[in-house]
């Protein structure tokens, strides 16, 4: 602390050998500190501000995508002012940046989970981030490996497994980040119909290089539009994912407005049917028959009026608008005493299989008649009424306690198989074509 000249009751001149002392121990300290290290890889380099852009990034086909992300603090530059965009991204730099993506970062410096990213989560996981690691700083480790704590969230959260990496300073391919992508997706979003992505991957010429699990995640992470091939008709299996690469990929991930669009093809039976959260998804129907009675689920909900929705490939039919908002606004993991709709109908383009389910309440028959009879005249053609007579006996002996010992029968060209609850007093209607 600085004191006055009076309260040191020192010369002039005393004074002025005594600034000259402080002026050089200022330089020393000076000196001293240009001599420390640089700051590391992760750290925020003074001299590479985001504000100010970095040497090499200008004019590069991700440079907007860098500035945002680095301003968020997702990856940070180099001490002498560049960003190596085209730089190989490691695991653990590959797995902190995908933790931080689903972040927010505060005007303080400090960070906090993202409220939308929170609600994505299973109940399990949300448990997880709250009690586990309520006390996470988002920042590297002080002691110890640096990204342990990024890796273990990861691996909690089932992003990834952490038993297949041996090397976590490796490269990251564009297959592991796929796979990263895929269990991600899975935990935060749901999966596409595999089919279509199939489809995509097959267009590659070098997919078939890749494993039959590694096509998977591939598959998902192009249906998605999070990844993408290269103009020369490759997906690139065995090439390393760049630092501006692996932004541009969590950029999409994160942010559903930045995916590249996906076009179907109605011709190839390939259509885009909503899901909950305002979100939609491509689904591939095995035949033209399927293909129609997604159109007629569409039109028999309508005779319900309000108290419908079509999610996926699901018509889902409620007593009443308060069974339909205790429904759509519960928790996709709550526990099986959750309220569920009264009756749907619902198709399974992966095992080619259609299906009614019906919770026999009070008056549920009476609601959902007209609605599951027009779905049937247009699924069994000249066979509907067969059908109707067997859906009308199976459900009044359920309905008053009876036994019900038929469980298989064949109509016209399909089998139904029915699955009874006496106790819930539930039945579904398993339709599948013969084989």
């Amino acid at each position: 602390m600085w004191l006055s000249r009076e309260c040191r009751n020192i010369s002039i001149w005393e004074d002025i050998e005594f600034m000259k002392r402080w002026l050089g121990l200022i330089i020393t300290i000076t000196m001293i500190g240009a001599s420390v290290s640089l700051p590391s890889t992760f750290e925020r380099a003074a001299a590479a501000a985001p504000s100010a852009g970095f040497s090499d990034t200008k004019g590069h086909w991700a440079e907007a995508t860098i500035k945002d992300m680095v301003n968020r603090g997702i990856l940070d530059g180099y001490a002498d002012g560049t960003f190596r965009p085209e730089e190989p991204v490691k695991i653990d730099q590959f797995v902190k940046m995908l933790i931080l993506s689903y972040s927010d970062l505060h005007p303080n410096g400090t960070r906090s989970w993202n409220s939308a990213f929170l609600a994505s989560l299973s109940l399990e996981n949300q448990t997880i981030l709250q009690q586990d690691y309520r006390y996470f700083s988002f920042e590297p480790s002080a002691s110890g490996y640096w990204a342990k704590e990024f890796i273990d969230i990861a691996s909690d959260l089932h992003f990834i497994n952490k038993s297949r990496y041996t090397d976590f300073q490796a490269d990251m391919t564009r297959e592991n980040v796929a796979e990263v992508i895929y269990y991600t997706l899975q935990e935060t979003e749901f999966l596409e119909d595999s089919v279509f992505g199939q489809k995509m991957a097959q267009a590659y010429g070098d997919i078939n290089s890749a494993t039959e699990r590694e096509q998977r995640f591939i598959a998902e992470a192009l249906v998605k539009g999070i990844m993408e091939g290269f103009p020369n008709g490759f997906f690139g299996v065995g090439q390393k994912v760049t630092r501006a690469q692996a932004l541009i990929i969590l950029e999409r991930l994160t942010h559903k407005s930045k995916r590249i669009a996906v076009n179907v093809s109605p011709d190839k039976l390939e259509r885009v049917v909503p899901t909950a959260g305002g979100g939609s998804k491509i689904i591939v129907f095995p035949d033209k028959r399927m293909w129609d009675a997604y159109e007629s689920l569409l039109t028999v909900g309508a005779l319900r009026g309000a108290n419908h929705d079509v999610f996926d490939t699901t018509l889902r039919l409620y007593k009443d608008q308060a069974e339909k908002e205790s429904v759509q606004n519960q928790s996709s993991a709550a526990s099986s005493t959750a309220v569920n709709e009264e009756a749907s109908i619902w198709l399974d383009p992966q095992y080619n299989t259609y299906g009614i389910t019906i919770r026999l309440r009070e008056g549920t028959l009476a609601r959902n008649k007209e609605v599951i009879e027009q779905f049937a005249n247009g699924l069994f053609g000249y066979n509907a009424s067969e059908f109707k007579q067997l859906f009308s006996d199976v459900c009044a002996k359920v309905e008053g306690g009876q036994i019900v010992s038929k469980t298989y029968a064949e109509i016209g060209n399909d089998t139904v198989t029915l699955l009874i609850d006496s106790k819930q007093k539930q039945v579904i209607f398993s339709i599948a074509p013969k084989k």
